[in-house]
């Protein structure tokens, strides 16, 4: 599996998934989930401690960080690219 910085599904998951018998929405929520679960594990990593002692507050700030950089910097900053 070969998954870049900028990616959170690789294309042999997303194969995985379109292949499963699932519904489109749950399709979508599967990829929204491992997607989220590797965002998850890089916030957690920028602040040094486990997943599962990430707090709201913790991830809407990192998201605001993340905003200013993208504001600063230009679109290409930042780790998430839309």
């Amino acid at each position: 599996m070969s998954i870049t910085p900028d990616q959170y599904l690789s294309p042999e998951e997303s194969a995985e998934i379109d292949a499963a018998l699932l519904s489109s929405s749950e399709k979508f929520l599967t990829r929204l989930t491992i997607s989220s679960q590797r965002l998850l594990q890089s916030i957690a990593q920028d602040y040094q401690i486990e997943i599962s002692q990430l707090t709201h507050t913790q991830i809407i700030q990192w998201f605001e960080n993340d905003s200013k950089v993208k504001r600063e910097q230009g679109d290409n900053a930042g780790t998430l690219q839309w």
